[in-house]
């Protein structure tokens, strides 16, 4: 039998700690759900890109760390704003899962309360690897594509991310 984990995300963007937890995640699983959660939003200071470019970010990181196809799925999913809802919504929209990986307390506790097995992540330099303070590099001119895949930074680039992300800050300020 297949076992299948779950891990959930906005990956806004992707980088690097992420892609330590999917290892770590793989490590343990056979196949991975990758939730892209808040799937509806983008175009915001805390979530610039929308839920079909954070899914190409997603795929570029994984097969530039050569990490099969057949091993994970993704998946976006929208936020419910009903936590009693929640867990229903994800298993809607997702192939069956065993197991979630998670750390965020609100997460954790509904998927136990759901009847789940829910496991811890190991935070990878969580301070560096974090995807507030990449999107606050970029707003700063500051050093951040060491923090991202290679492919993630790249595609960001043929986006124009960073100037959407500028702009977007402009306007949240108005």
């Amino acid at each position: 039998m297949v076992k299948r984990g779950l891990f959930v995300g906005r990956f806004q963007p992707f980088q690097l700690g992420h892609l330590k937890a999917i290892k770590g995640i793989l490590a343990e699983v056979d196949e991975l759900v990758i939730v892209i959660g808040s799937a509806q939003y983008s175009h915001n200071v805390n979530n610039p890109f929308t839920a079909g470019e954070r899914l190409v970010m997603v795929c570029r990181a994984l097969e530039e760390a050569k990490i099969n196809h057949s091993r994970f799925w993704i998946v976006p999913v929208p936020d419910v704003h009903l936590h009693m809802m929640w867990v229903s919504a994800v298993e809607g929209y997702t192939p069956h899962f065993d197991v979630v990986y998670s750390n965020e307390p609100l997460t954790r506790r509904l998927f136990m309360e759901a009847g789940y097995k829910v496991k811890a992540i190991l935070f990878h330099e969580r301070k560096l690897y974090s995807s507030t303070e990449i999107r606050e590099r970029m707003l700063k001119g500051k050093s951040w594509k060491k923090l991202v895949p290679k492919s993630v930074a790249a595609f960001i680039e043929k986006i124009d991310g960073i100037n959407r992300l500028r702009d977007l800050n402009k306007t949240d300020k108005i």
